[in-house]
Order: C-alpha cells, then sequence, then structure tokens
C-alpha cells in the first residue's frame, strides 16, 4: 500500500482515509539575515531571539540534509550499490501525513504501509539523491551520527514529527532508536549545543529517549520547530509562549 509524496496513487487504489487529508501548509519566506534594526535598546533577549530565529525551522528552504533529524530518531537508511533509501516507523496516522508532505517538499516521493502494533512505516525510494546522507550515518551497518553532526529547526522539526511526545506538565520526549546506543551520547550533545540539554532515558526507563523539560527550554523547542503541522493534534506539539 503506498501513499506518494507528490500525491500520485495507482488509479485502481485511492489512498487510504487515516483521515482527512489536511491543506498543504504555505510556505514561509526565509527571513533576511540584513534587515532592518529593530527599534530600542538592544539586550542579551533580543540577540536570542533572533538566533532562534536564524536556526528556527522557518529560517531556510527545505534540505535533503534536513532528513538527518529523523536519523537523530528512529529513522534508517540503507544503501543500495550508489543509492540509499530513508524509513521510519511511527505510531500514529498524522505523523504519516506529515512526514509524506516534508518528504515531498525535498523532492522525494514516499510509501507507507501499516506495520504490527498499529504503527505505520514510512520509505523513500531508493535515490542517489540520499547516499551523502547514507554515507555520512553509514559505518558498516551500524548507524552513528558523523562527527559534526548538530541540530537545526528543520532537522528537530523532523525528528518531532516522526517521534516527539509530550509529557505533561512540563516535559517533552525525543525518542530514538532503540538498538542504536552508539547514537545516544553524540545525539544528546547536539540536543545540548542547541540549548535543549535533556535527560537520557533507557530502556529500562521507558526509553529510549531524550526527556527535555522546563519552561525555558520547552519554549526553545517551540521557537526551534515551529508552528505544528495542520495534520497534527495541537496536544501533539510543543506549545508556544503566549
Amino acid at each position: 500500500m503506498s501513499l506518494s509524496g507528490f500525491g500520485d496513487t495507482p488509479k485502481a487504489e485511492p489512498p487510504p482515509a487515516l483521515f482527512p487529508a489536511p491543506e498543504a501548509d504555505a510556505p514561509t519566506p526565509a527571513r533576511r539575515r540584513g534587515g532592518p534594526a529593530r527599534n530600542g535598546p538592544s539586550s542579551q533577549g533580543d540577540e536570542a531571539g533572533r538566533q532562534l530565529v536564524f536556526f528556527g525551522a522557518e529560517a531556510a528552504e527545505p534540505a535533503v540534509a534536513d532528513l538527518a533529524g529523523l536519523l537523530a530518531g528512529p529513522g534508517e537508511v540503507v544503501r543500495m550499490g550508489g543509492t540509499a533509501r530513508l524509513s521510519v516507523q511511527v505510531d500514529a496516522a498524522w505523523r504519516v501525513h506529515v512526514l509524506v508532505a516534508e518528504l515531498a517538499a525535498r523532492g522525494l516521493a514516499a510509501s507507507w504501509e501499516p506495520t504490527e502494533g498499529e504503527r505505520h512505516a514510512v520509505r523513500t525510494s531508493y535515490t542517489r539523491v540520499l547516499k551523502p546522507l547514507a554515507v555520512a550515518w553509514l559505518h558498516g551497518s551500524t548507524k552513528r551520527p558523523p562527527a559534526t553532526f548538530h541540530l537545526t529547526g528543520r532537522r528537530l522539526r523532523l525528528w518531532l514529527a516522526a517521534a516527539g511526545t509530550p509529557e505533561p506538565p512540563d516535559g517533552f520526549l525525543l525518542w530514538l532508536g532503540a538498538d542504536e546506543q552508539e547514537c545516544w551520547e553524540p545525539i544528546g550533545v547536539a540536543l545540548a549545543a542547541a540549548g535543549l540539554a535533556g535527560k537520557l532515558l533507557g530502556p529500562g526507563e521507558g526509553g529510549p529517549a531524550y526527556r527535555i523539560t522546563g519552561r525555558r527550554r520547552l519554549a526553545r523547542l517551540a521557537e526551534l520547530v515551529g508552528a505544528p503541522p495542520r495534520a497534527a493534534p495541537p496536544t501533539a506539539w510543543p506549545p508556544t509562549r503566549p
């Protein structure tokens, strides 16, 4: 069963009704770095705000490199000859819609199929476009972040769309690959560098996942990942500050 990233499906098999398909999000133009200065005195808070906007999900056009955010979570990449394919299992239908749209925005068609436990597998086709990502992340068949790995707003947005869940009252979980212990520590370092230092929950604590807690960090997470996709339930996304 497939759902193309470009909305193309076989004529004999219409897209499955996971729920009413949301309208496409309107693209947000990237902010210019050299815009006019704001009125009023500058402060550290203003500087932090500008930094959040610059590195946030709306600060740049979608790029294939953003898919490293899926690999920071439970996403997988495999190589075949000079091509590679990326896949990720998700636990909710809304995530399928969001990820298919995100992949389409990067020129990648995607398919999906139901799996055990009411989950869904989303995957791309094998393509040369993904080979650099696979080369950077794969050591043999083992997934490991490259030394230069860092988290941007768009990478965090994809990670959250695939494997982020709220933990009331003031926490958020970013889930990791279950059998990818070599990834966990460097990904935690990247989170801390983005101002989102979290606590690693191991399998014995209900993980693996990083728990982000505190209003300050959740506010930063919300600013970095941007507004929730239309398909996402309101409670599934980090709340923005009033």
